[in-house]
């Protein structure tokens, strides 16, 4: 069974790392950079999917100060699927459609437990026989995210970015070697699977 973590946010300030941990760990650092009103951006980003993020602030000046965690802005594809549908909304069940050919329902049919039941273990099989390459995929797309809203105009950011989806980890330390220290080390952290 998975276990569920708190989900960890970094926050950057131009190049530089300012603070990274919950939300409630960082908001501090980041209220303080927002309030130094310098030409820099403040970013968030969200360590699972490198992307950045953004924040209510009176949500988070309320969650600091009663030492509460809270949840990002919902995202627009997050709205969508909380959208009611039909089927079986008691058993939380959310129906998708899949396209076979006949032969493939047929053999589906056939099988013990029905196709449901086969469905779900062939998911189920494929999950766990592919993921260390699914780790590998999901490290490569949260590194892209971050490179290219810190990175996108740092010399040789199309080289890195080509590096990185070709699984060459020496390629892509030699062209963002010269990067700024915080984002170079950020980004191949991001790159490394969890």
């Amino acid at each position: 069974m998975e276990t569920m973590r708190e989900p960890t946010y970094t926050v950057f300030h131009g190049y530089h790392k300012l603070a990274a941990g919950t939300l409630s760990q960082i908001a501090s650092a980041y209220q303080a950079a927002l309030k130094a009103k310098s030409a820099s951006a403040v970013l968030i980003f969200d360590d699972e999917t490198g992307r950045s993020t953004d924040i209510d602030l009176r949500l988070l000046d309320s969650a600091t100060q009663a030492g509460l965690s809270l949840d990002v802005e919902s995202t627009q594809e997050e709205d969508d699927q909380a959208v009611r549908r039909r089927g079986r909304p008691k058993l939380g069940v959310v129906s998708r459609e899949v396209t076979l050919l006949p032969r493939h329902w047929e053999w589906l049919a056939a099988q013990p437990g029905g196709a449901s039941v086969v469905l779900r273990k062939l998911v189920e099989a494929a999950r766990l026989g592919n993921g260390d390459r699914d780790a590998r995929r999901k490290a490569q797309e949260r590194a892209y995210h971050f490179m290219l809203a810190l990175g996108g105009d740092l010399p040789g950011y199309e080289e890195a970015t080509r590096a990185l989806f070709a699984d060459d980890i020496a390629a892509l330390e030699k062209q963002i070697a010269d990067w700024p220290d915080d984002v170079r080390v950020h980004a191949l952290q991001l790159a490394t699977p969890f």
